[in-house]
């Protein structure tokens, strides 16, 4: 169930995470999620979310500017 609009539509998807790291721009793309049909809310499973944090966390120690990770390739 969708936690905005409390329809029951969540289809499996693929997402793009961005985050912003004082001043730097981490984008993993790729990432598997559920969607509501109904808002575009996205959701990811813990393990999704455990994965992403790596990713994000690795990508900080690296301090570029843009960092893009693709998550299937990497996860």
């Amino acid at each position: 169930m969708c936690m905005y609009c409390k329809c029951n539509d969540l289809i499996e998807s693929t997402a793009t995470h961005v985050v912003n790291y004082k001043g730097c721009v981490i984008i993993v793309k790729n990432v598997p999620c559920e969607e509501c049909e109904q808002c575009g809310a996205k959701y990811y499973s813990d393990e999704t979310a455990r994965q992403l944090e790596k990713l994000v966390n690795t990508a900080k120690q690296l301090m570029q500017e843009i960092s893009v990770i693709n998550y299937t390739k990497v996860a």
